[in-house]
């Protein structure tokens, strides 16, 4: 402890404690007050200092026996209480050196939990710039994934898919804390490693919180869409699997960020938020679900506004459950037949349950998807009559997993888990088209994940692939995350 350390001139140490913190004099007004007070408080020791060595100094002066004890007696007494006052000193010293050593290093200085992360909509590292009370804040997290695929698929068919090794992303959260009310915070995303191949770099949130009381939350900017279990928490560490659920892409197409504005609160055991989004593009949509209507922020076309809310109960800790609905138009203008613009309006809604207790983890899924016009949109598309745009998508899945750890070790887990998953990107199509049989699969997937610690976790799961058309391949995967 700097405190315990004092040697020489403490003015020395306010020097150097104050060339410490100039990075952080913008960032932090708080940093300067505890100087301010650390060097009031060290002139007060070395004075203490002074008069406690100018104590040991004096000699007892003559007189007789009762006086000289009594004098002693005082002298001793005022001795002690020096010692006292000089030893509280040192410890309070203590205390701000270590409040201001929280400062340098990025410590949280307000604890949020869990629960109030995610009822923001946020994961754990996502939400690192609201335990901040000024300034800025960086957190991040990555994944690496090998695919291996077998070498025919259900049917007994020879297939060639070739094996791959991608650093599926990199992420920076960059946000600052402007004071108690306002904070900006972002997800800059670099995936798969190379632009000048197939990567690319993108936001994948930017927003503005203006905190308006303790349980309400205006925001506005590039927003997650507060839809499932895996849109918005989708650090590696927090979602099972090497691989995300294929509902969670293909009907909730994760992960999906749209420009708008609304709110995030809590109500004692509920959570909430709404939005207010530019709607999808359908002219990304495909037989294979809605993930390329995604528009992603980018001069995204607003025609056609949606809206998604988002509503979840806390009955007790470590379980959770709850919905959400979106609702809007896709069309955005574009698309005319007949005489009539079409607005493809687009309505998804999900359920979902979670539930971490004594080292079980369960969580499940339900979704389902309608897009009205969707004939007219296919015709306009140029799809084939066997691979439309559905009117109807559905799927979901549930898994479980059970920590082996849960006993012995509280950082450290080894959880076998399975998932069964059902998806349906085509459960109805339009009269006068025929849905694709490839497009009704299930996924039994069976795994193994280990986290030494809780900000790292090593991943490996073997995926059995079924579908109608017997087409399906199965896979073989591992998974390296990290977030901190």
């Amino acid at each position: 402890m700097i405190g315990n350390r004092l040697g020489g001139k403490p003015g020395i140490w306010v020097c150097v404690l104050m060339m410490l913190s100039l990075p952080l004099a913008g960032q932090n007004e708080e940093v300067l007050k505890k100087l301010q007070e650390f060097e009031e408080r060290l002139k007060r020791l070395e004075s203490a200092g002074q008069q406690q060595e100018a104590a040991k100094a004096e000699k007892p002066q003559a007189g007789n026996g009762q006086q000289q004890e009594g004098g002693n007696g005082s002298g001793t007494a005022r001795q002690d209480q020096k010692t006292v006052q000089v030893e509280e000193l040192r410890r309070q010293l203590d205390i701000l050196a270590e409040e201001l050593e929280k400062v340098r290093s990025g410590e949280a200085e307000i604890e949020v939990s869990a629960r109030q992360a995610q009822g923001m909509g946020l994961g754990p590292s996502a939400a690192s710039v609201y335990r901040r009370k000024q300034g800025v804040s960086i957190a991040g997290y990555g994944e690496m994934v090998y695919q291996n695929f077998e070498n025919e698929n259900e049917s007994g068919a020879p297939v060639n898919i070739g094996s791959q090794l991608d650093f599926v992303r990199a992420i920076v959260y960059a946000g600052y804390r402007f004071n108690d009310k306002f904070l900006f915070n972002s997800e800059l995303e670099f995936e798969h490693a190379a632009t000048d191949k197939t990567g690319s770099v993108s936001v994948e949130f930017a927003y503005l919180d203006y905190l308006a009381t303790d349980n309400l939350t205006l925001r506005g900017g590039l927003l997650l869409v507060p839809m499932g279990l895996v849109n918005e928490f989708h650090e590696p560490n927090v979602f099972i699997g090497a691989l995300r659920p294929q509902t969670e892409q293909r009907i909730i197409p994760s992960t999906w960020r749209e420009n708008g504005f609304g709110i995030t609160g809590s109500a004692g055991l509920f959570d909430y938020r709404a939005y207010v989004v530019n709607g999808l593009d359908a002219a990304g949509f495909s037989s294979n679900g809605l993930r390329g209507g995604r528009q992603k922020g980018s001069r995204a076309k607003a025609t056609d506004l949606a809206f998604v809310g988002r509503l979840d109960v806390h009955p007790t800790p470590g379980v959770f459950f709850g919905g959400s609905l979106y609702r809007g138009g896709s069309g955005q203008g574009q698309f005319e037949l007949n005489g009539r613009e079409l607005d493809v309006t687009t309505t998804i809604g999900e359920v979902h349950g979670q539930v971490q207790v004594k080292g079980f983890d369960v969580r499940g899924l339900y979704a389902r998807a309608t897009v009205d016009d969707a004939a007219e949109l296919s015709q306009l598309l140029n799809l084939s009559s066997g691979s439309p745009v559905a009117e109807t998508l559905q799927g979901g899945y549930l898994q479980f997993g059970y920590n082996l750890l849960t006993r012995t070790h509280d950082t450290s887990s080894l959880m076998p888990f399975y998932r069964f998953e059902a998806l349906n990107t085509q459960e109805e199509v339009p009269a006068g088209f025929t849905a694709n049989l490839a497009r009704d699969r299930t996924f039994h997937t069976l795994g193994l994940e280990f986290k030494p610690i809780r900000n790292i976790v090593l991943k490996a799961d073997y995926q059995w692939l079924r579908n109608e058309a017997e087409s399906g391949v199965n896979q073989f995967n591992l998974g390296l995350g990290y977030s901190f």
